[in-house]
């Protein structure tokens, strides 16, 4: 078996081991008990997007070939994984409130972490929701806390 996986060739299509479409897809054995598991990693990563259990074989001893189906849900499901995970990490890093003020005015507040962590700050813009003026920008600590009372100290003050 090839290990470096950017010197494998283009296309492999074994029992244990397929290599399509920029992702690579092996059967190992499962560490945690007798049976066999799944790896789905893009071509040139290091970590699997995903693992998890395989089907065994008839004999009971050995896995099931990969084959086309398999290989296309697998790419479907880590491809999904891979998705929810940036859509996470996003979201972690960019925050939104909404909320009207005492004179009717509504206002959007947008919090995004700098994911820098030799000087971890974040930009909070707070804007009129309806007409996207602007009422106030500045940098605030990352773990700012995105609340109407502290949002209209920070329009005011900047603080």
């Amino acid at each position: 078996m090839i290990d470096d996986k950017d010197d494998m060739p283009d296309d492999v299509m074994s029992p244990t081991l397929w290599r399509r479409n920029g992702w690579i897809c092996k059967v190992i054995k499962n560490e945690d008990d007798d049976g066999w598991a799944v790896e789905m990693t893009v071509v040139g990563h290091t970590e699997a997007a995903l693992v998890g259990p395989w089907t065994m074989g008839r004999d009971k001893k050995n896995p099931k070939p990969l084959d086309a189906s398999a290989f296309t849900t697998l790419v479907k499901t880590a491809s999904e994984v891979i998705r929810r995970h940036e859509h996470s990490a996003r979201a972690q890093l960019h925050k939104t409130l909404s909320y009207v003020r005492d004179d009717g005015q509504r206002v959007r507040a947008d919090l995004d972490v700098a994911p820098d962590e030799d000087d971890p700050h974040a930009i909070l813009t707070c804007v009129d929701d309806v007409t996207e003026e602007p009422l106030r920008t500045g940098r605030v600590a990352p773990n700012y806390k995105l609340t109407a009372a502290r949002l209209e100290k920070f329009i005011a003050t900047g603080e």
